[in-house]
């Protein structure tokens, strides 16, 4: 059985997204750790790629400054593997295909598993060709995580009928980042996911606040936070762990 379910077993998951190596990897493991004492109960890990096409400015700036460190596949890899020897709560990477592809896809999948990563999520990768990766994620037990935007329509049945891990439903249209206000019918698109799959579902893009985090925890199993944590983190920069946490600790309580 998947990991990732484990997540969502003690009720709603709150799914922290971070950059790994902005601004540094020690910084980052502080923070994640934080996260962890905090209540997170599944973790992103961005790799930083040079074009991130799903991301808005804040989390492009995040790829741009831990790519400016330096930071590079390997040795974020090398960071999970030491990061798995205390952190427990099942963690996936968050990238883009090209750094897969370029990597080598078996090799990359394969260090995935030995290192202790549980799910991948692609999302430049269509759901029409996940067949370059699905069958050696399968090979190595890493889940390929899909994701349901509120334009799939009638695809998002067929989507939910194959996911592994967990759905991560997309709240809006466009890029990341932090939104006042989320207005797609997101109940509509959970309640398709539930007819087809019992995969858990989060929903993520545009939660900052508590308020959005509990309203989109009420519709799903759980949200997922990227910008509004990335910029806690440019502000802080290596003190960012503290106030992370914090935030963490905040966002978790009001999803219950």
């Amino acid at each position: 059985m998947s990991k990732i379910r484990e997540a969502f077993k003690g009720g709603k998951a709150f799914i922290p997204f971070i950059t790994c190596g902005d601004p540094d990897l020690e910084t980052t493991g502080k923070i994640i750790r934080a996260a962890v004492e905090n209540g997170a109960d599944l973790i992103e890990l961005g790799i930083p790629f040079s074009d991130p096409t799903a991301e808005g400015p804040v989390i492009q700036g995040a790829n741009l400054r831990a790519l400016s460190g330096g930071v590079t596949t390997d040795m974020i890899f090398d960071f999970v593997r030491e990061l798995r020897q205390d952190v427990h709560i099942p963690l996936v990477f968050m990238t883009y295909a090209n750094v897969v592809f370029s990597y080598g896809v078996e090799e990359f999948i394969r260090t995935c598993t030995e290192i202790g990563i549980d799910g991948i999520i692609l999302p430049d990768l269509p759901f029409e060709e996940k067949g370059e990766f699905q069958p050696i994620c399968a090979k190595y037990g890493i889940d390929l995580i899909s994701l349901i935007a509120p334009t799939s329509n009638e695809r998002i049945a067929m989507i939910a009928r194959e996911a592994e891990g967990f759905l991560y439903i997309v709240s809006s249209l466009g890029v990341t980042g932090t939104r006042s206000e989320i207005t797609t019918d997101l109940a509509s698109i959970v309640k398709v996911v539930r007819e087809h799959t019992d995969i858990p579902c989060a929903i993520g893009f545009g939660i900052s606040t508590p308020e959005q985090a509990q309203r989109m925890a009420a519709l799903s199993d759980g949200a997922i936070v990227g910008s509004a944590i990335i910029k806690l983190i440019k502000k802080h920069g290596r003190e960012a762990a503290g106030p992370v946490g914090e935030y963490v600790r905040e966002m978790k309580r009001a999803i219950g």
